[in-house]
């Protein structure tokens, strides 16, 4: 099972500017405790991070702000730097479910779910994917019991799978 991570709207709140300064009340990373609870029944769970934090920072950036048990879990990005700059633009043009569909068609995946709070006005989800996103409020990320629940019953469903 394959669990796409966003980071800001989700371990924190969704107010993270350059240099990696969280201008919310609480602090980076502040719901990794609750996705690690989340996560304990699912030992074989994997993470792919699907954050902007890869793109913009570097994939050992990202890495280094998780906990040791969410690091060990992370298997990859959906971005990964291409061999040259033309390849950059089509990728952060796509949309987060883009992105992530095209990590899940060349990897071959079958049991995922994405956990986003999908802030951008040009963020599609399709309807038919629904089930596969657990949806998180900007502000509150996995800190809200409701998101926590969403996650609880969507890591249940695609562990039977």
């Amino acid at each position: 099972m394959v669990i796409y991570l966003d980071f800001d709207g989700v371990l924190h709140p969704n107010a993270v500017y350059k240099p990696l300064e969280l201008r919310a009340p609480g602090s980076l990373m502040m719901h990794s405790g609750a996705l690690e609870s989340c996560l304990a029944p699912y030992p074989n769970a994997k993470l792919v991070l699907s954050t902007n934090w890869v793109y913009v920072f570097g994939i050992d950036v990202a890495l280094s702000h998780l906990s040791p048990s969410l690091r060990t879990r992370v298997i990859g990005s959906t971005w990964n730097k291409p061999e040259g700059d033309e390849a950059i633009e089509p990728f952060s043009r796509m949309t987060r479910f883009e992105q992530i569909m095209s990590h899940v068609t060349i990897n071959n995946i079958k049991r995922w779910i994405a956990i986003d709070d999908l802030h951008s006005g040009y963020q599609v989800w399709p309807l038919q994917y629904k089930d596969k996103l657990v949806l998180t409020e900007q502000s509150k990320g996995l800190g809200c019991a409701e998101a926590q629940a969403d996650l609880n019953t969507k890591l249940m469903e695609i562990e039977y799978i």
